[in-house]
């Protein structure tokens, strides 16, 4: 009797214990459910310290009013003039992973290239948060400002920033739609010859601008030119994106020159030759309507 008595007594007991471990425990998991960091509840929403690594991006984010929250930039980024103030962390072709992991950013927005693609994996091998966008054609601006937007907690702004943009290339587009199309030759360099072909986003601009692209389809974006294809395109415009904006009328008279051996080329026997600040045209960020504009009166307004 008295050995069932002090079992039973041990069964109560640890049949007690249990029962108040189990209390602590749930009341352990309970606070922890309550107070776990996870990323929707007590991560900043908005990052705070943003590097950027390539001058249409950078253009981005300011348009989107995150200029303060910009801590780095590329050698490249010029635009806007307060771009200039901000660290630079390497080339557009070649930025820095050390200059970049040195600026302790929560975002860092790059470019699907190869060159900066390595710089993205190797920040995310290290835990950096990375935002990599595919800039190529003016279908994908859209996409891109809106991934931006949701990244920074700007998406209003972005909505606000694309109804600008689209405006401004409807605008211009009406304005041209019923003109002669002339044929528009497109020079990235001109020694080796080097021109835009119709798989790029000058080819979209040069349409909606009332224009056609002198050169027909073509495998290679920005292929070379023979002079026999050269002088069959029968360009009656071509254009040249400067190599120095601060010396673009020089520029412009060394090409007017350069140009004068083809004197069969419609564009050169009418003297429609010209040097554009290319960084307007050629970046496809928040200028890209002013840009179009740009075209639209060196083509229709000479």
């Amino acid at each position: 009797m008295t050995i069932h008595k002090i079992t039973l007594r041990n069964i109560l007991l640890a049949a007690l214990v249990i029962l108040v471990a189990a209390i602590v425990l749930i009341r352990i998991c309970l606070h922890r459910s309550i107070h776990t960091t996870s990323p929707e509840v007590n991560s900043q929403s908005e990052p705070q310290r943003i590097v950027s690594l390539a001058p249409n991006i950078t253009e981005i984010l300011f348009e989107l009013g995150l200029a303060d929250k910009v801590i780095a930039v590329s050698n490249d980024c010029d635009w806007p003039p307060e771009a200039l103030g901000k660290e630079k962390i390497g080339s557009f072709w070649q930025p820095s992973v050390e200059a970049v992991i040195s600026c302790k950013p929560d975002l860092v927005i790059t470019l699907w290239f190869q060159q900066q693609s390595n710089v993205a994996d190797s920040l995310k091998r290290l835990g950096y948060k990375v935002l990599t966008l595919r800039l190529e054609k003016l279908d994908e601006l859209a996409p891109a400002i809106e991934k931006i937007g949701a990244a920074t907690g700007r998406s209003e702004e972005a909505e606000r920033l694309l109804g600008d943009i689209n405006a401004q290339i409807e605008r211009v587009k009406q304005k041209y739609d019923n003109q002669t199309r002339p044929r528009v030759l497109w020079v990235v360099q001109p020694e080796p010859l080097r021109v835009a072909g119709s798989n790029t986003f000058i080819t979209e601009l040069l349409e909606l601008a009332g224009a056609q692209n002198a050169i027909s389809l073509t495998s290679i974006q920005y292929p070379g030119l023979s002079t026999e294809e050269l002088l069959t395109c029968r360009a009656d415009v071509i254009i040249q994106a400067a190599m120095n904006k601060d010396t673009i009328e020089q520029q412009r008279r060394e090409a007017v020159e350069f140009w004068s051996k083809y004197k069969n080329l419609p564009a050169v026997r009418n003297n429609r030759i010209y040097v554009v600040d290319p960084d307007t045209i050629l970046r496809l960020g928040p200028r890209i309507g002013l840009g179009l504009e740009q075209i639209g009166r060196i083509i229709h307004e000479p």
